[in-house]
This record gives C-alpha cells, sequence and structure tokens, in this order.
C-alpha cells in the first residue's frame, strides 16, 4: 500500500497538524479545501472533487461554518456498490453537536453558513450512512459532544437537538462554547506554514 494524499478537513486551531510534514516526507500530496489561507503549497480540493483511492473514492463536500475552507468527505467502497460507506465529518458535526463557529472571527456569519452546511450537504445524505467525526467529548472544537466516536445519520436526525432547530436557535445555541485554545494564533500560524514537527 501507498499513501497518496495527507488530506486535513481545515485549518486546525485546537492542535499542529502535521499533514504538510507528512505528506512531504512520504511524497504525497497534502490536501486542503482550495479557499484555505495558507502559505504552504497544497493540493487544492474543489467542493464535487472525487479523490480516487483504488477500491475507493472520496467525494468532497464544501462545508464551510467551523472554518471557511471546512471540507468533509463521503467515502464510497466500489467493491460494496455505488452506494456510500461512510462520511468522515471534521469538525462540521460531530455525535450530538456541531463544530463550533466562533474561531473565524465571525461568529454570526459562521453559523449559518455552518447551519446551511449542515442542512445543504449532510443531512440530504441517506439515513443509514455513518458518520466519523474529528473529535469527541472533551475537545474545545464545539461543545456537548458525546463521548461516542461515531453516528449515524439519522441518528443524528433523532436526537441531535441542534440538527432541528430554526437558524435563529441555531445560531442562539452554538453560541455558548469553551473558551478558545489558549494557544490558537501560534497554533494557526504553524499551521498556515508548517515548519516540521
Amino acid at each position: 500500500m501507498r499513501i497518496t494524499h495527507a488530506i486535513d478537513t481545515h485549518v486546525h486551531a485546537d492542535h499542529r497538524s502535521g499533514g504538510a510534514d507528512i505528506a512531504r516526507r512520504i511524497g504525497a500530496s497534502y490536501c486542503l479545501h482550495e479557499s484555505a489561507d495558507v502559505n504552504i503549497p497544497i493540493t487544492p480540493l474543489q467542493d464535487g472533487e472525487e479523490i480516487d483511492l483504488g477500491n475507493t473514492r472520496a467525494l468532497v463536500l464544501h462545508t464551510p461554518g467551523h472554518s471557511p475552507e471546512s471540507i468533509c468527505l463521503l467515502v464510497k467502497d466500489l467493491r460494496r456498490g455505488p452506494d456510500p460507506w461512510f462520511i468522515l465529518t471534521g469538525d462540521t458535526l460531530f455525535v450530538g453537536a456541531v463544530g463550533r463557529p466562533d474561531l473565524p472571527g465571525h461568529a454570526r456569519e459562521s453559523a449559518r453558513d455552518l447551519f446551511a452546511s449542515l442542512h445543504t450537504k449532510l443531512l440530504t445524505l441517506p439515513d443509514d450512512l455513518e458518520i466519523y467525526p474529528a473529535h469527541f467529548a472533551g475537545s474545545s472544537c464545539g461543545a456537548g459532544m458525546s463521548g461516542k466516536p461515531s453516528s449515524t445519520i439519522a441518528f443524528e436526525k433523532r436526537w441531535n437537538p441542534l440538527l432541528r432547530a430554526s437558524v435563529e436557535d441555531f445560531i442562539e445555541a452554538i453560541s455558548d462554547v469553551p473558551p478558545k485554545p489558549a494557544q490558537m494564533q501560534d497554533i494557526l500560524r504553524r499551521n498556515r506554514s508548517s515548519p516540521p514537527v
């Protein structure tokens, strides 16, 4: 097996990614959404782009809200058939919660973007689709996350209260988030320029 892509769902503000360094060391493409504000070489990803990974394909879904460049990856196992297998939701959708919209600095506008991303991109996917978020309970990237590492679209539609809220109630509810990571600006600076880790 050869690793061909190192993909970050967004420029992280809570931890060092290392994605660019890993890609450089192994000769893989370092990928972020094309709108990512970075000072390093990337292979830009576009909404709707398919990444061919042998028997597996990943469809890029641009899901701004947690950050302007946030993406989710809808994965298909072509040996199983054409239907999606699971989705990597990054910091867009968690089990029982959603990503915080305040880190980019435009909380209300970002919250509206997040609401739209959830309702037009993720909640339209098959109910039995498994979701794998980037974080669970204890992370500073959202409030009210479950300790459960995975879920399904149907379970989240039924039990995640933020997915049933009106846009205004959604914006109000997600304004209650944990404090921003203490070293957020330094982490962002490093992830945007990515010196070796």
